[in-house]
């Protein structure tokens, strides 16, 4: 199998996260408005929606390869910022069990990791580009292998 098609198949699987992440943010905002409230920042609807059409932009972006160095370090960039603002912090639910609390506290930290690795697969795809089957490569952005 080609690096290009091997790209094209790592930009499908970074892309649907944000896809699917965006639509919902978009679509049924209430509970990340809640979560960004509950981070402390100001305007948590506007920056649900803000926050949903960026992922969901950037999504397709990446799907389509449209844009991918730039788009790749904004996401990487994302990634870092919302994996230290909203998953760093210990979680500690009143009225919960202790277990309960650790449990959560532990998909936590799990989504935390998971943010910064996604980071790094982000500056990955804007480090070596859309490959041969993206529309940067139509385009000319891409020299194609």
């Amino acid at each position: 199998m080609s690096n290009n098609v091997i790209i094209l198949i790592a930009r499908i699987l970074l892309s649907f996260m944000f896809i699917f992440a965006g639509f919902g943010k978009v679509t049924d905002p209430a509970s990340t408005a809640g979560m960004i409230a509950g981070a402390g920042l100001p305007a948590s609807t506007a920056l649900t929606y803000l926050a949903g059409l960026f992922e969901l932009a950037a999504g397709i972006a990446v799907l389509v390869g449209f844009q991918v160095r730039i788009v790749g370090w904004l996401l990487a960039v994302f990634c870092v910022f919302t994996g230290f603002v909203f998953h760093f912090s210990p979680i500690n639910v009143p009225d919960f069990p202790a277990a309960a609390n650790a449990w959560l506290n532990g998909l936590n930290f799990v989504n935390l990791m998971k943010n910064i690795t996604l980071a790094g697969a982000y500056i990955m795809l804007a480090t070596n580009g859309a490959g041969a089957y993206s529309l940067d490569a139509r385009r000319g952005a891409y020299a194609a292998a």
